[in-house]
């Protein structure tokens, strides 16, 4: 079936006729029973029962226990509607050893699910490696052996012997980019290895063998194959939301080179038979080339019918001068991944829909010949049973928006066959344990009960009608729902807070009305009225030194912030959020109910934190403008219109070629002044020429040479920030250059030591106590049920003798 043209068919955005709905799960994140009917240990396994490798210790010895509950599972398969499922075979069920007879008793369960799935009319769709390889093979070198790809094909003709006559469709490898770069590469998965030449040799091997694999296949008569990848748009900031914008040099030469590790280093050997040139010279100047033999890309390289995608978000990445290497992508230097700016699920990841529409097209012209489907989609949120229903708005629209995505792709002529979402139930997911929730049904993994969430509900009717309603359901509010019942908003949250002051009575009637509307309580209904602590969380999500330099600025908002809530009454907890492992412990402190809100001071705008706190129902606000700030309240000074008066005045002043030195590009604030900079200089004739710092004198005197070098004839620049502004005359004045005779300078932020350089520094004053105070009355408005809007803070120039 060839999807080129679809109608829209009255109220619908039909998808076209055999269009595939189905669901996704893989066998270690669901099956349990790992000691049950001769199953050999995995390398998850192995990896999950060693101490601090997986959040709390979780492992996959009981999961989901699909292994005995699969007939139930197929049940609740059918009575959604799903016309496929798609499955991985646990390689240390077949073969525990890796090699060798297949193991009987494991080829039954397949053979038994695979046959209660054709009763349900459910189409089985098989991957053959889900990342579950036997631990003795990885005893033998495991990816990095190349005997692994042999083994494999092996593996894949034993399963297809006893199932081929009932199943269809056959994939061969799973994400073999997750399994090299972050089980090889950086360790947070199985095997947890931590070598980029390793990584780089396993990725090879795993498309070896998905070629072996598939020729295997084949030759046993196999009527469709397809291989999984991972898959994602490679941007800059400025493509999220213009995908046609046209890039420097530097920003073109990093996308195509993400590009190739993460996208071309599967595709291109998979579907043309060739490595891309400049993915080639990072791996031989990492790894060398010797792994790579006579015949392999052949191999690789057999034909498929279907190309699986499993999109979640995408990569967004730009030319940073000086940055290290990604440990995720070996060979970045002087790479930024700067993250999309855009709301982010539990797992940080930012939810940007059109990028699968951007995906689906690219790979509809650069690879033509197969055939397309998504294979994995979906979204992790913190789920909150209530009464009998999960009411995940925020996954049913998240699923909504990427359908629609699928949609667009489809009428722009993708080949797009068919869409399982991931995943079809709760699980153990993988180094997060049981924490992140993917499932369209819930599971209690003491209970082991199944409880379809009103996700599953709504992907149900999206596969009865065979697509989406043109126009998308308005979410139910608070207001709604206290209209519904008859009461006032906050006998409302009292209930959903589950506080004993209001009657069964109309305790009732209000989950009664929250039940039939689909509410899902957002931050504002679980603050309005709550259980006190009195105790508010001051957390600094970034620490580095980077990220603040010695800004003594910085260190005023936080003793004013800590002072003001102390005069308040409110007893204050400092924490820091500067690592994975730290970020972890802050949301689990604050989801447990310990404090009544947040005070965040968040530098980076692909920090995850602001998003998980903004989903808690806790009371936040954001000291400065955050990258999910739509859904966060802050409170900021006015970059952009401070950076905008600033270069005015220089303009003002007769000056002609005005360069800026802005800070990190993945800070907000740094990104305002610099946009504040361009539109003072829009429609001038002046161009922008731009530098970049990292907040410190250091960085700040280094761009300034810099600028220097390349525009020996500049005569202003305006810095974003003080501290390099003051390395930035420092330079002036080694170089040799009058400030302002020769050159004018003005600074941001107005710190103390602005009026005794010499000359003093004209400057933007910023007032950061009053921005602390602010916030911390936003806060205990918000905690106190009134509203929670944002406040921007007036700046002021004051003009000294720089300029």
């Amino acid at each position: 079936m060839t999807a080129t043209t679809i109608a829209t068919q009255g109220q619908n955005l039909a998808f076209p006729d055999g269009f595939v709905w189905g669901a996704a799960t893989a066998a270690y994140q669901i099956e349990g029973a790992v000691h049950e009917d001769g199953r050999g240990p995995s390398i998850w396994d192995t990896f999950s029962h060693a101490p601090g490798m997986v959040a709390d210790g979780h492992t996959g010895d009981t999961a989901s226990d699909h292994y005995h509950r699969y007939k139930d599972d197929v049940r609740l398969m059918r009575e959604l509607g799903l016309r496929a499922y798609r499955f991985s075979v646990a390689w240390p069920r077949i073969q525990p050893s890796g090699s060798g007879p297949a193991n009987a008793a494991g080829l039954d369960f397949y053979e038994r699910l695979v046959d209660e799935l054709l009763a349900a009319d459910v189409s089985p769709y098989v991957t053959l490696y889900h990342w579950d390889l036997p631990q003795v093979l990885e005893d033998l070198g495991g990816w990095t052996n190349r005997d692994t790809a042999y083994r494999f094909a092996d593996y894949a003709h034993a399963v297809h012997e006893r199932l081929g006559d009932r199943v269809g469709t056959w994939m061969t490898i799973n994400e073999p980019w997750v399994a090299a770069f972050l089980g090889y590469g950086i360790g947070v998965h199985a095997p947890g290895r931590t070598s980029p030449e390793d990584a780089f040799r396993a990725s090879h091997h795993l498309l070896l063998a998905h070629g072996l694999g598939a020729r295997a296949l084949r030759e046993a008569g196999a009527r469709e194959i397809a291989l999984t990848l991972n898959l994602a748009p490679v941007v800059t900031p400025g493509q999220l939301n213009d995908p046609e914008l046209a890039l420097s040099a530097e920003d073109a030469e990093a996308v195509n080179r993400v590009d190739c590790l993460l996208n071309r280093q599967l595709l291109d050997p998979a579907l043309r038979g060739e490595y891309p040139a400049p993915l080639l010279d990072i791996v031989d100047r990492i790894a060398g080339l010797g792994h790579i033999h006579d015949g392999d890309l052949d191999a690789i390289s057999q034909p498929i019918d279907l190309l699986g995608i499993n999109y979640y978000t995408p990569c967004v990445v730009q030319s940073g001068p000086g940055e290290p290497s990604n440990p995720v992508y070996p060979g970045t230097e002087d790479i930024l991944f700067s993250g999309a700016y855009a709301p982010t699920t539990a797992m940080g990841w930012p939810i940007v829909p059109t990028g699968l529409s951007q995906l689906l097209a690219r790979l509809t012209r650069d690879y033509p010949e197969v055939g397309l489907l998504v294979t994995e989609n979906g979204a992790a949120f913190d789920d909150v049973v209530t009464g009998e229903r999960v009411h995940d708005a925020d996954r049913t629209a998240f699923l909504e928006g990427h359908l629609r995505a699928a949609h667009a792709a489809i009428e722009s002529g993708t080949d797009l066959r068919g869409y399982l979402v991931w995943s079809l139930m709760d699980n153990f997911e993988w180094a997060e344990g049981y924490h992140r929730r993917f499932g369209i049904v819930h599971v209690d993994f003491g209970t082991q009960r199944r409880l379809p969430k009103d996700s599953a509900l709504w992907y149900r009717d999206v596969i009865e009608r065979n697509g989406l309603r043109r126009e998308r359901a308005k979410r139910p509010t608070l207001e709604a729902v206290a209209a519904r019942a008859g009461v006032s908003r906050s006998t409302v949250s009292r209930v959903i807070n589950g506080e004993d002051t209001v009657s069964d009575e109309f305790r009732a009637i209000v989950m009664n009305a929250v039940n039939e509307l689909g509410y899902v309580p957002n931050s504002a209904a679980r603050s309005l009225v709550t259980q006190r602590t009195d105790s508010i969380a001051l957390i600094i999500s970034d620490s580095d030194a980077k990220a603040y330099g010695d800004d003594p600025l910085f260190s005023t908002m936080v003793r004013s912030a800590g002072r003001a809530l102390e005069e308040a009454g409110k007893h204050v907890t400092l924490m820091l959020a500067d690592s994975t492992k730290s970020r972890l412990r802050v949301e689990q402190y604050v989801a447990a109910g310990h404090v009544d809100g947040v005070i965040l001071v968040s530098a980076h705008g692909a920090d995850p934190l602001p998003g998980a706190l903004a989903r808690m129902g806790v009371p936040v606000v954001s000291l400065g403008r955050s990258s999910v700030s739509a859904a966060l309240p802050y409170v900021d000074v006015d970059n952009v219109g401070g950076a905008t008066a600033a270069v005015t005045h220089l303009l003002h002043r007769g000056r002609r070629r005005i360069a800026t030195i802005c800070g990190p590009v993945d800070m907000v604030a740094a990104q305002d002044r610099l946009t504040g900079y361009r539109e003072a200089l829009r429609g001038t004739g002046h161009r922008s020429i731009v530098a970049i710092g990292d907040l410190t004198r250091a960085s700040g005197a280094d761009a300034m040479r810099l600028l220097l070098r390349d525009d020996p004839a500049l005569d202003a620049v305006f810095v974003a920030d003080d501290l390099m502004a003051i390395g930035a005359l420092h330079a002036l004045h080694e170089a040799g250059r009058r400030v302002p005779e020769d050159v004018a300078v003005v600074g941001f932020d107005d710190l103390e030591a602005a009026s005794y350089t010499v000359p003093p520094l004209t400057t933007v004053r910023t007032l950061r106590a009053d921005q602390a105070t602010a916030a911390v009355r936003l806060l205990l408005r918000q905690i106190a049920g009134g509203p929670a809007s944002s406040t921007i803070l007036p700046t002021e120039l004051i003009i000294r003798k720089s300029t």
